[in-house]
């Protein structure tokens, strides 16, 4: 996986469904943070984008899979200032609140799985998943 690789093909991607500027901006931030995490933390992985369409509107569902060391304490992970790096600690957090749906599945030693997902019109009520 590659930064600008996932950038650049999130923003083509969001472009084609019809989301504005602002959207885009804020899922391509999401999608690189997460991408970032997968590489950094995760020892490298897939990111995977697709297409979906409700009936209402039409989104993106991003992934982003590793087989890293997993995250052990999930909610601790989420918490704004919590690192296990050098960064500020943002991430997955930031990412959660950018984002319409987060699901997060990551047990120690398995690796994580990240899916996020966001709507370019009339968005479904948002859902969280944490296992």
């Amino acid at each position: 996986m590659d930064l600008a690789w996932v950038r650049q093909h999130v923003r083509q991607a969001a472009g084609e469904i019809g989301f504005g500027l602002v959207e885009q901006t804020k899922l391509i931030t999401a999608a690189s943070e997460l991408a970032r995490n997968t590489l950094v933390h995760g020892g490298g992985g897939q990111a995977e984008i697709a297409f979906l369409d409700n009936g209402r509107a039409r989104g993106l569902r991003l992934s982003f899979v590793d087989e890293g060391p997993g995250i052990p304490d999930i909610e601790r992970a989420l918490t704004d200032g919590y690192t296990s790096g050098g960064g500020l600690g943002l991430g997955l957090g930031g990412a959660r609140r950018l984002v319409h749906e987060f699901s997060i599945d990551s047990r120690p030693g398995e690796g994580t799985r990240v899916s996020v997902i966001c709507w370019a019109a009339g968005p479904p009520r948002p859902r969280e998943e944490v296992r």
